[in-house]
Parts: C-alpha cells; structure tokens; sequence
C-alpha cells in the first residue's frame, strides 16, 4: 500500500516582472516534489533561491505560472485543504500590547475556537503558560517564534508549514524550537520545513530537497544522500612530541601540551595509536568525519 502523501508539488513555476522593461525572472523552474505524512521534511536553499515563493504558492499568497500543488489529496486552493494547514512565516507580526491568551484568544475567532482549554494546551506545549498573562512586547525573540508557532498550530493543523523558524535565534532558543517541531511529529503531524540552517535540519527531519537558483539539485532520504565515508579523522593526544608526530601530517595545531591533527590517510591512524602506546602517551580524542549535509549543500551551490 503507497504511502499517503500530505503535500504533493507537481511541475511548479513561478516567475516574475522587473524593472521598468518588465523584464522576467524566473524564480521556480519546474520544482516537482513529495512529503509523506507525518514525516518532517526539510527544504533548503540558499537566500534567494525560492525557498519562501515555494511556500506562499503552497498556501494561495501567489498563483504560480504552472504547475499543481495538493495538499492531503485537495486541490492547494480548497476551503478543505487550508482547514488542515497551519503557517509560520519567517517574519511573524504582532500586535505587541496584546498578552498571549488575548493574542491566540483573538485569532482562534477566526476558526470559531474560543476554548479557553485549548488556548492553555498550546502555551504548554510552546513552553508558555507562565506567560500567558505577559505581552508580547515583553517576549525575546525566541518567545516570539514560539507564540508565532503556537498560532499556527490554534486549528490542530495536519500539515505545518515553518519558513525560517530557527533564523535569528540563540542556541537555546534554536533547540526550544527543534523540541517542539519533534514533538509535533510524535502527535502524527506533518512537518514541512524551509531553512538554511543545516545543522539543524540535519538532527530533525527524515527527507531533505535541497533547491538552488530556482531548480532542485537533489532530495532524499539523509541516510542515502549524505556518504558514509571517513573523509579525515580529528585526533588529540599529549605527551607526544611535536617532531614524532609532524611525520603524519603537516595539520598540526597546539594547545598547551596537547596536539590536534587532522589525518587524511587513514591507514596512519593504527600507526598513530601505536606511537602513543609505546611512548605512554595520551589520546584525549579520536573523531572520525563523514560527510555532512553541509558538504553537500555547499557542493550543489557551487556548482550553480
């Protein structure tokens, strides 16, 4: 039995008109792509690659030249499709005097939702319920992303859509976030991410789809898309002197009496490892690299 797919991307085109001329600029070439349900699907692109016209042609901001879209089974355009979205834009817009209950109060009237135990189960779930009575004019950054979030949640939606909801954001309040969209996949949601941060992307979602100047370079699985072959292996030892080990490699750093070395033959590693052991030396580290989702992001881009 095939997998029931939440959004469907067909053949997508968009362009626009510039300059005086009017000259045409083609912003998506023919994006044609797939996001099963309840998976968290990560879209990347540099700025300026297409990533948000993508999304405001997903929800009906802008009508693309070409192309269909559908989501859960729905033409994108339907009351029946957009019952089951929720959006969070990358630069959200509050009327800031409001508090957090009147805020989500104020836009669950748009669904003909005004339970007071709905309101409450979101702020939990954002990590806001203390909050609930603060102003949003009060609320750092991160607070901000996450009552932006818990709005787009207010019609327990099956398909999310997030542009750029880690950007701008501090370690925590980047792995607040990352918390809450995991658990949004553990209630059976749909997650469909748009970001450049890959890091991130790569500790969360289970596909990717990498766009580049309009045109997507490649998508999958992260499992078969990045190599799981040892490009270097990052090795710290101390009581080794310099002179025994500059034999193994030219990259080299020192700090205090321990040494760093990058080492790209990996046949020296076993012989590192010996070189320590007879000289009663100490292995603080030894980290195998792989390839990462970074390598292939910037790979694809340069090649553009």
């Amino acid at each position: 039995m095939p997998e029931e797919k939440a959004l469907e991307i067909k053949d997508l085109h968009k362009s626009f008109k510039s300059g005086l001329l009017g000259k045409k600029i083609n912003v998506l070439k023919g994006i044609s792509l797939e996001v099963k349900k309840g998976e968290i699907f990560g879209y990347l692109g540099p700025n300026g690659a297409g990533k948000t016209t993508t999304l405001k042609c997903i929800l009906g901001l802008l009508f693309p030249d070409r192309g269909t879209i559908n989501i859960l089974g729905s033409d994108h355009l339907s009351i029946k499709s957009k019952e089951k979205t929720g959006f969070l834009p990358e630069n959200p817009y509050f009327y800031d005097y409001l508090t957090a209950s009147e805020f989500l109060n104020f836009y669950s009237q748009l669904f003909h939702k005004q339970k007071t135990e709905d309101i409450n189960k979101l702020l939990e779930l954002v990590g806001l319920k203390k909050h609930s009575h603060t102003q949003l004019r009060k609320f750092s950054k991160g607070m901000l992303q996450r009552i932006a979030l818990a709005q787009a949640l207010l019609n327990d939606p099956e398909l999310v859509l997030l542009d750029e909801p880690l950007g701008g954001l501090d370690p925590i309040g980047r792995k607040e976030i990352r918390d809450i969209i995991l658990s949004l996949k553990e209630r059976g949601k749909t997650v469909f991410l748009s970001s450049h941060i890959l890091q991130d992307i790569e500790m969360i979602c289970d596909r990717v789809a990498i766009l580049v100047n309009g045109s997507l370079a490649n998508q999958g699985r992260l499992d078969e898309l990045v190599s799981q072959e040892i490009l270097f292996t990052e090795i710290t030892v101390s009581k080794i002197s310099r002179k025994e080990l500059e034999k193994f490699g030219k990259t080299l750093t020192y700090f205090g009496n321990k040494s760093f070395m990058k080492i790209y033959d990996q046949d020296k590693v076993d012989e590192i490892l010996q070189l320590v052991k007879e000289k009663n030396g100490t292995i603080h580290s030894l980290v195998p690299r792989t390839q990462t989702l970074e390598d292939i992001f910037v790979g694809m881009v340069k090649k553009k």
